[in-house]
């Protein structure tokens, strides 16, 4: 019997090893799959930014000024997605905890306006002050930092 299914087995194996075309199935050129499926990275290694989303801001440096110790700076830092495909960010970070930004949830299309809210509480900061944004998003480069920056004179007393 276990000669049997050894002789049996070598069969199978011979046979299921025949030359035989691969079957390849094309996908469509357009489709709810290649639009889904977007590839920064060319054949040739190099990344193709068209294939990307893209931030252009309206500024990417807010000057507020002269403010008192103790006041609170916000600015809104508008933009707009100059790419072709659907703008998501992910991440928004300053490097201090006296700085908070506020990015949209929602993804930001082709073409559309949207905005980062940024708040900065002057409490405990004196003098010339520069307060980075690193916003991390799916673009090319992923990550794009915007600046708050201006003077905080001491509390009047």
């Amino acid at each position: 019997m276990r000669y049997h299914f050894l002789a049996l087995s070598a069969l199978f194996y011979c046979f299921a090893c025949g030359e035989s075309e691969p079957v390849v199935q094309q996908l469509p050129a357009t489709g709810s799959i290649t639009e889904l499926v977007r590839s920064p990275v060319t054949a040739d290694g190099e990344v193709d930014p068209a294939r990307l989303p893209q931030m252009q801001f309206d500024t990417t440096t807010y000057d507020f000024g002269t403010v008192r110790e103790g006041d609170i700076v916000e600015y809104t830092f508008g933009f707009t997605n100059t790419g072709r495909t659907p703008l998501l960010i992910t991440d928004a970070r300053s490097n201090c905890g006296c700085t908070i930004p506020e990015v949209p949830e929602d993804q930001v299309a082709p073409g559309a306006r949207s905005s980062i809210g940024v708040r900065f509480n002057t409490a405990d900061k004196t003098g010339e002050q520069v307060k980075p944004v690193s916003i991390t998003a799916n673009t090319y480069p992923s990550m794009t930092t915007v600046y708050l920056r201006g003077t905080v004179l001491p509390k009047a007393e």
